[in-house]
């Protein structure tokens, strides 16, 4: 975690982008484990101000949170022409991170608040208020836990009743701890993870915590054309009926249905 430099828009500076990228040289991650780029399937409208921090797909519509303090804010949102069918917005000073939905519920957390939010998924309507320890990244499932990056190579296995922490899984390319895990999708039997500030998506062994493959996604970044550079990619939601996955990025104006070979079906 590079300082408050996460989330913040205009706060990466030059030198703390370097840092972050040096930190994890795609180079290495080549050396042994494959990469497939994403191919863009089709694009889909997405809103240019919404600063995705967490994404899934349900029922036909996709879910997302958004960051930034005073900003935050959850929402339903129509695939086919981008539209909000409903939100809510964070209280003042919380920022929004990951959500996932379980049974009825969607259930939120924040970066560094350690507040987090059980709602009605119908109406996004606030049930309970809980606590945690740590800061608040990625949220996913895996149909038994919840799963919670924090921005460390560790990834928090929640009980979805408690929210308490069951279990932890080292995350690692090649013996290497990654760090930077942010947005999270369970796909397949595999835990997907946007590493932040790359153009990089981690396939994610559940049992071993090992990098089984990389997916690129920097021909998605090119197509965004974003120039903000706290505009990265992050979101990844899963169409489980229909195989589909869906990709974007933090203030993009396009969001990408794509085909990763060995993943997605073909289709």
């Amino acid at each position: 975690m590079i300082g408050g430099s996460k989330n913040s828009p205009g706060s990466c500076a030059a030198a703390a982008l370097f840092s972050a990228l040096a930190a994890f040289d795609p180079r290495v991650a080549q050396a042994e484990l494959p990469v497939a780029e994403a191919q863009i399937v089709k694009t889909y409208p997405h809103d240019a101000h919404a600063f995705t921090e967490g994404l899934f797909f349900h029922d036909g519509v996709f879910y997302e949170s958004t960051g930034l303090e005073g900003q935050s804010n959850i929402r339903a949102v129509d695939p086919a022409s981008g539209r909000v069918l409903r939100s809510v917005t964070l209280p003042p000073g919380l920022f929004g991170e990951g959500i996932v939905a379980w049974k009825d519920q969607l259930i939120s957390v924040t970066w560094r608040n350690e507040i987090g939010f059980r709602r009605s998924l119908g109406d996004l309507r606030t049930r309970a208020v809980f606590h945690y320890a740590g800061e608040g990244w990625g949220l996913t499932e895996d149909g038994r836990n919840l799963i919670l990056s924090d921005g460390t190579p560790a990834l928090k296995f929640l009980d979805p009743d408690s929210l308490k922490v069951v279990r932890t899984l080292k995350v690692t390319a090649e013996g290497q701890p990654i760090e930077r895990l942010n947005e999270l999708e369970y796909v397949k039997g595999e835990i997907l993870a946007n590493i932040w500030m790359t153009n990089r998506i981690a396939r994610i062994d559940p049992k071993t915590g090992a990098v089984k493959a990389w997916i690129d996604v920097s021909n998605l970044a090119a197509r965004a054309a974003a120039t903000d550079p706290d505009a990265v990619p992050n979101g990844i939601a899963y169409d489980k009926t229909h195989d589909r996955l869906f990709l974007t990025g933090k203030d993009w104006p396009w969001l990408f249905e794509v085909r990763i070979p060995g993943l997605t079906g073909q289709r």
